[in-house]
């Protein structure tokens, strides 16, 4: 059953009222869209590079594939409320392990209701949340690793270009304008977020202060919220932009760039238009992997590159520095 659920903000709300770009939320979101087994066509480049990657890890079997569904009910404690607008998945993952124990355990009874019942792997971590938290993160990082880490620069540049674009609408047309036009789900007036939602309610006195407004680049079409006092509501939307996140960025003025950096490493740094190993990189462009290795070493450390281990392989991406340069060349 649908339900029309409402937030009352008051003044001291909307005075906390942040946005953050949470890595958490995009492992989520993200692994979700993994095991849902849809071929999605907006990331349907970053499925066909990601799937065989968490596959052949394991990963589509473990901690995230008892604890993430790929519908409904996702464990609450798996996203704190991010303490600034940026935070490192170091640091979400150090507040996951800090969850306290009856929390998780609140979750997970929430999620077996949806389920029906927990497999041993989140029996166990029910039985002992604070010896089991550290496993999760430890799966969690690695999931990182293969299926976000080498694309974070691409998807960054998505949500920070959507807050800026939420920030400025608050700035020339205030909070009203925002949330108005934040999603077909949300709506404003008088002083009350109403958010179209399927069962649960949102009862101002069940949240913390604030308001956290987070953009993901994964996320369906739907709305997604976090309720778990003392921390704010958070409310997550698809980025705007999503679209052309997987677009091939072509690159006409590389010349210009051959002259400073020198045709191999020019060359990579276009082939990078997506993560690849040596081995791709190697087979793309006609170099040796002794000539690529070479290369990469020096692009590495000019911050040009950063490279991502792959289970046996490492993937090689380019930075937002390269980007910029990039771009500028164009």
């Amino acid at each position: 059953m649908t339900a029309l659920a409402e937030l009352a903000l008051s003044a001291g709300d909307l005075a906390r009222m942040r946005f953050a770009a949470s890595p958490m939320w995009e492992v989520g979101t993200s692994f979700r869209l993994l095991a849902s087994g849809a071929a999605d066509p907006v990331h349907r480049r970053w499925l066909e590079q990601v799937r065989p990657r968490v596959a052949a890890a394991g990963l589509d079997r473990g901690w995230l594939a008892e604890l993430i569904p790929s519908a409904g009910y996702c464990p609450d404690f798996l996203n704190p409320a991010p303490t600034g607008p940026a935070p490192t998945l170091r640091e979400e993952l150090a507040a996951i392990k800090a969850a306290p124990a009856g929390r998780v355990r609140q979750d997970l009874d929430h999620l077996a209701h949806h389920r029906g019942s927990l497999g041993p792997r989140l029996r166990s971590l029910y039985a002992d949340p604070p010896a089991r938290l550290g496993r999760v993160a430890e799966e969690i990082e690695a999931y990182w690793d293969l299926a976000l880490a080498p694309y974070w620069a691409r998807i960054r540049t998505v949500l920070d270009a959507d807050i800026f674009h939420r920030a400025r609408q608050v700035a020339e047309h205030g909070a009203g304008r925002l949330f108005n036009e934040l999603h077909p789900l949300v709506g404003w007036d008088d002083n009350v977020l109403r958010l179209v939602r399927r069962q649960r309610t949102l009862p101002r006195e069940s949240s913390g202060a604030g308001l956290l407004l987070i953009p993901s680049a994964f996320k369906g079409p739907g709305l997604s919220t976090r309720v778990a006092p003392p921390d704010p509501p958070q409310l997550t939307y698809r980025a705007r932009g999503v679209g052309t996140l997987w677009e091939r960025r072509s690159v006409t003025g590389a010349a210009a760039l051959v002259a400073v950096l020198g045709r191999s490493r020019t060359l990579l740094l276009t082939e990078l238009d997506t993560p690849a190993t040596t081995t791709e990189l190697a087979h793309r462009t006609g170099m040796s992997m002794a000539g690529v290795s070479q290369s990469l070493t020096a692009l590495r450390n000019a911050g040009f590159v950063t490279a991502h281990r792959a289970g046996r392989s490492v993937l090689y991406a380019r930075t937002p520095v390269a980007e910029c340069v990039l771009a500028t060349s164009r």
